[in-house]
């Protein structure tokens, strides 16, 4: 008998669910996430489980993780301090792809270097100007990002400029070959920035989690969720921690599939943080093929073909005063709920709500309040940055009596990028307190915080919402639809017909809008989502029956759909993935391109059979070194040719070896 468990640490909560022999869930938990330390968070939610289903930690047989830490970091702009050493590229390079955007004034420096399509070196790399960079920029940086012109056809200046780097400074390193072999160098940079920015957060999480494991007296394995729902091991996904986004989210399909057996449908999961949508067909999702897209940036990932918006719980309310009408907008950043905070700080967070509703004109910080985060790294601040993270430490303070004037919004914004200092303010999981569809946390808090915001006046001078419970309704309101404008998007993009307008364009039309509400005049419209919808999430039941109806589908809320993540994380299989390229520089000589630099041979048969040993070796050996047993071996060779005088001539072949297998399960 194996008994499997499965964690998922997510924005909010980490939830915890054992399941034997792959088909029984025994029991499941939830537990606050404990951002100061992760594994306070992480052991809770994990006891409780093994409590409630009196199992010793010794008959635990394999634990996985799944996370959404990765994602919702892209998609709040946080993560480490990192540097970019960009080999043979131009300036004009560092604005493709959105590069510019995801350095976010962190360092770069252009270095000669770089290799041609051929694998041939198109310069001699600058080294003296890397160990000068080195010098002045790198302390404060928590990873290095490397990606060199035409990497995939050679690797040696990427391989050399990582040597430098680690002798010089002992920061990890990410080369862009490493993490993707096809062409398009801006796009592989980015991906290699997002990963380097990623790497001390996600080596927190994974050591944690181990460090949990070992003190409730767990000794079996842990792997832990990629983005395409696929395991890996715990070593590889310190190494490259971009393959963890979209983690939790590609979980929670793998779980949605094994919760309901549905074999088409849209699965929607809604988070504190984020709603990720995907489809499934034949019961399987597809990836993506142009890599997973979170918070604005197009990676090079493999991963489940989703659809991520911040849109959570915990969504930060904005309020539009400028407009006539107003208006509310969630998201896209979370924010910790006033209600949540006011448990930990109640002394604090009231004096301050009841002193703002004695004040005779409203703020705009009015029921907001920060803290700073424990156990941070602060190096790489301005003196702005350390002096306000200095003020803030120690305590809970409300954002008004931080801030001393409006220049300092950008510094107190800036912490909050890098996760330095954690926000509170009013979320969706306030309005459902104060609305009693919840009674988790402080109602009191909630209830004032919401009266704050609702005597705020919009352009009209009208004041937002006549009460906190008119503001509470109008906030779930708010969510139904921007969930269902996310479903729609999603079905738009992935329904056969070609609309010819945007999805995001079409979803918001008057003319759809019209349909779902069964406008009757000299017109008839009718509009609805014409397949089936699976909600995940806590938060699911409470939340999606009223988008259902909206878009007037089927709306499937499977038990245990709270902990469909950690489901997913333990019933998925162990998948590693390797491709190579094989070209022709000339007629009758064939090149493969390997680490170790391009070697050519004199017919394709052979080019190709070498190619195909080398990659299969490494998924192999991958697979193997992520804890895979019973190995199966699949490959895929893609091979482009071109007519030329009445004959095919071969120009390019592209292999994609995947090695899959179940995970090993410790015995006894």
């Amino acid at each position: 008998m194996a008994l499997l468990l499965g964690v998922d640490t997510g924005g909010t909560y980490t939830d915890a669910v054992l399941i034997r022999d792959e088909q029984t869930v025994v029991a499941s938990a939830k537990a606050l996430t404990t951002r100061q330390d992760l594994a306070m968070g992480i052991s809770e939610a994990i006891r409780i489980v093994l409590q409630q289903s009196a199992t010793s930690p010794h008959d635990v047989s394999m634990a996985a993780l799944s996370t959404t830490l990765a994602t919702n970091a892209l998609v709040e702009g946080q993560g480490g301090r990192v540097a970019l050493i960009y080999i043979g590229f131009k300036d004009s390079d560092l604005d493709r792809h959105g590069l510019s955007e995801a350095l976010k004034g962190d360092p770069a420096l252009i270095l000669a270097g770089g290799h041609d399509h051929a694998g041939v070196e198109g310069a001699a790399l600058e080294v003296e100007a890397l160990e000068d960079f080195l010098s002045k920029e790198a302390e404060g940086v928590t990873g290095f990002a490397v990606a060199g012109l035409f990497a995939t056809r050679n690797p040696a200046h990427e391989l050399e400029v990582a040597k430098v780097i680690k002798a010089r400074t002992g920061a990890p390193v990410t080369c862009s070959h490493q993490l993707s072999a096809k062409l398009n160098g801006p796009k592989r940079a980015l991906t290699a920035v997002l990963n380097a920015r990623l790497i001390g957060m996600i080596d927190r999480l994974i050591g944690r989690a181990q460090d949990s494991l070992v003190d409730l007296g767990i000794s079996a394995p842990m792997m832990v969720v990629r983005g395409d729902g696929a395991l890996m091991s715990a070593g590889q996904a310190r190494e490259r921690p971009i393959e963890t986004i979209l983690s939790g989210p590609a979980a929670s399909i793998v779980g949605a599939r094994w919760l309901t057996g549905v074999d088409d449908a849209l699965v929607s999961d809604i988070g504190g943080t984020t709603t990720d949508v995907a489809v499934l067909r034949g019961g399987k999702p597809a990836i993506d093929p142009s890599g997973a897209r979170v918070g604005g940036f197009r990676t090079m990932v493999e991963a489940v073909a989703m659809r991520t918006t911040g849109l959570g719980g915990d969504s930060q309310v904005h309020v539009d005063t400028e407009g006539l009408t107003g208006g509310l907008v969630l998201g896209p950043r979370r924010v910790l709920p006033v209600s949540l905070i006011a448990v930990d700080a109640a002394e604090v967070v009231h004096t301050a709500l009841d002193k703002q509703l004695k004040a005779s004109v409203p703020s705009e910080h009015d029921g907001r309040f920060v803290f700073a985060q424990q156990g941070i790294d602060a190096t790489g601040l301005t003196d702005r940055e350390q002096q306000m993270l200095h003020r803030i430490e120690g305590q809970v303070h409300p954002i008004g009596d931080v801030l001393r004037n409006r220049m300092e919004q950008g510094a107190l914004n800036r912490l909050w990028d890098r996760g330095m200092v954690q926000v509170a303010g009013i979320t969706p999981s306030d309005a459902s307190h104060v609305l009693r569809r919840l009674e988790c946390w402080d109602r009191d808090a909630a209830k004032k915080a919401l009266t704050l915001l609702a005597r705020r006046r919009i352009g009209s001078g009208e004041v937002v919402a006549s009460g906190p419970h008119r503001l509470a309704q109008m906030i779930i309101d708010q969510l139904t639809r921007q969930t269902a404008l996310t479903l729609l998007e999603t079905a738009i993009e992935e329904d056969a017909e070609d609309f010819g307008l945007p999805s995001a364009q079409l979803a918001r039309h008057i003319l759809m809008q019209r349909g779902l509400a069964g406008h009757r005049g000299l017109l008839a419209l009718d509009a609805a989502l014409n397949i089936d919808v699976v909600g995940l999430g806590a938060s699911a039941p409470g939340y999606y029956p009223a988008v259902g109806e909206h878009l007037h589908c089927r709306m499937i809320l499977p038990q245990h759909a709270g902990v469909a993540n950690a489901i997913g994380a333990v019933v998925g299989r162990i998948s590693m993935r390797r491709s190579g390229t094989v070209s022709s520089p000339a007629e009758g000589r064939f090149r493969v391109f390997l680490e170790n630099g391009p070697e050519d041979f004199n017919d394709a048969d052979s080019a190709l059979d070498m190619l195909e040993q080398v990659l299969s070796k490494q998924a192999q050996e991958a697979a193997g070194e992520a804890g895979a047993e019973d190995i199966h071996v699949r490959v895929e060779r893609d091979i482009r040719t071109a007519s030329i005088e009445s004959r095919q001539v071969f120009v390019e072949a592209v292999l994609t070896v995947e090695a899959s297998g179940r995970p090993r399960v410790a015995l006894g």
